[in-house]
């Protein structure tokens, strides 16, 4: 390799415990907040039973992913697969949804950092604590790679005890009926309707996969790290859920008071139901959540610059987004150009609304990622494959199923938000058709690298 071709390589530092450590670092948010607002929308069952359908297909596309990431071990995860194995147009496709997943979820969780902080800091405004915390994050993910998965591992251990402590808090005051009180306020279509909040348990899992090129042994220490993550939140999605809801009903973690507008806090209204909003557990719980808030914001930020270097090192979006700090070895144009596209988006204010048009994403994202499995299989059967997923082709076959009618579900239910993600979509294929019309795919070295073994 010429030393201009590795200077623009990342560098190799993380092990299975950094990519555990980032794996549930990217989702744990969801434990704390927003999920509860499927109850408004499904009740406790409703909710249950799409958050059931939600975990088989994170479990089917994980392990379907990591069969893709371990073969593949690039920067571009879906983007990388997607091209290999369905050409340049989807693989764009494939890459632009994940840019977008991993873009706008951060200003959602940013959003809630500064909720949080402002019940410690009430005469600092939310949205300053918000583009604070957005500046400090993206330098030390320009910085350096072990620095901000150190940080994460770190962050998120306290985030995953703060969640058992919670859970054995409440375990004492748990009944089940309280599980089955008023359990489905809006009918079966209640639990279509909560399908983006069940999302939202796991959403940015598939993170794991954009820091393969940076991982020790990516073939071993990708599948160690991918596996362990979607067990550990499965096991605590599961748990949050019910020593959250069997504390006094769902209303109780939805509605601060009777008749106020629905919280996505769900954990400290459970626990001020037992303890108080004065004690010393409740403050512990507030403090802690925090750091399950930075914990997601931080790793997704570190995922969205792997996402947009790929697609620039490609020329799908300008060139100077592929480029690798020479110092760093981080891709630092592509971290500040992700940091001001949300600081534009935490403007609007509209924290739901992003949050759906990151699911937008993240769903095309699997139903592309998950389609591309089969085909390379079929296309590219002597590939070497480190990992092969359990029970082909049923499993990414249930995978793919379940994330095609999630996909309906949601854009029936958010008609609107789903014509903003296609205008998105479809504006930035127009953009990579013209940009790169009088380029020759075949003959740049990227695609040639990428494209030779198929």
């Amino acid at each position: 390799m010429s030393h201009a071709a590795e200077s623009q390589q990342l560098e190799r530092k993380l092990g299975p415990w950094m990519l555990w450590g980032l794996g549930v670092g990217y989702v744990i948010s969801g434990m704390y907040f927003g999920w509860n607002l499927g109850l408004e929308q499904g009740g406790t069952l409703g909710l249950g039973v799409a958050t059931l359908f939600i975990i088989l297909m994170y479990l089917t596309f994980t392990f379907s992913y990591t069969e893709l990431a371990c073969a593949i071990p690039r920067a571009g995860g879906a983007f990388d697969y997607a091209t290999k194995a369905l050409g340049t147009d989807l693989g764009f496709l494939a890459g632009m949804a994940q840019v977008i997943e991993f873009v706008f979820a951060p200003p959602a969780i940013a959003a809630a950092i500064g909720a949080y902080f402002n019940l410690f800091l009430p005469d600092v405004p939310t949205l300053e604590i918000a583009i604070v915390a957005y500046i400090l994050f993206t330098a030390l993910n320009i910085y350096g790679v072990q620095a901000a998965a150190s940080f994460e591992l770190f962050i998120t251990i306290l985030a995953v005890v703060e969640l058992l402590i919670f859970a054995g808090v409440t375990a004492p005051a748990f009944q089940w009926e309280n599980l089955t009180h008023n359990a489905l306020p809006h009918g079966w279509g209640g639990a279509f309707a909560a399908i983006p909040f069940a999302i939202w348990f796991f959403l940015a899992i598939e993170g794991v996969a954009n820091v393969a090129e940076e991982a020790i042994n990516p073939q071993r220490n990708i599948l160690i790290g991918f596996g362990a993550a979607i067990v550990t939140l499965v096991v605590l999605a599961i748990i949050t859920f019910l020593s959250s809801v069997g504390v006094a009903g769902w209303e109780a973690i939805v509605y601060p008071a009777a008749g106020a507008a629905a919280s996505d806090s769900p954990l400290p209204l459970a626990l001020g139901k037992l303890v108080g909003d004065s004690h010393l557990l409740y403050h512990l719980l507030i403090f802690i959540g925090l750091f399950g808030l930075v914990a997601s914001f931080h790793g997704i930020i570190l995922a969205a610059g792997r996402a947009v270097l790929e697609m620039g090192r490609a020329g799908f979006v300008p060139r100077t987004l592929g480029a690798v700090s020479p110092k760093f070895r981080t891709p630092a144009n592509a971290l500040m150009a992700n940091m001001v596209i949300g600081i534009i988006a935490l403007f609007t204010g509209k924290t739901g609304e992003i949050i759906t048009i990151a699911v937008f994403g993240a769903l095309t994202l699997y139903i592309v990622s998950l389609i591309s499995l089969f085909v390379l299989r079929k296309k590219a059967p002597g590939m070497t494959r480190p990992f092969k997923v359990p029970f082909y082709p049923l499993s990414p076959a249930i995978g793919l199923v379940i994330a095609c009618v999630a996909m309906v579900a949601v854009c029936y239910y958010n008609a609107m938000l789903a014509a903003i993600y296609a205008g998105i979509m479809v504006f930035s294929f127009f953009y990579y058709k013209v940009s790169t019309y009088h380029e020759s795919v075949g003959d740049q070295p990227f695609f040639a690298q990428l494209l030779e073994e198929v």
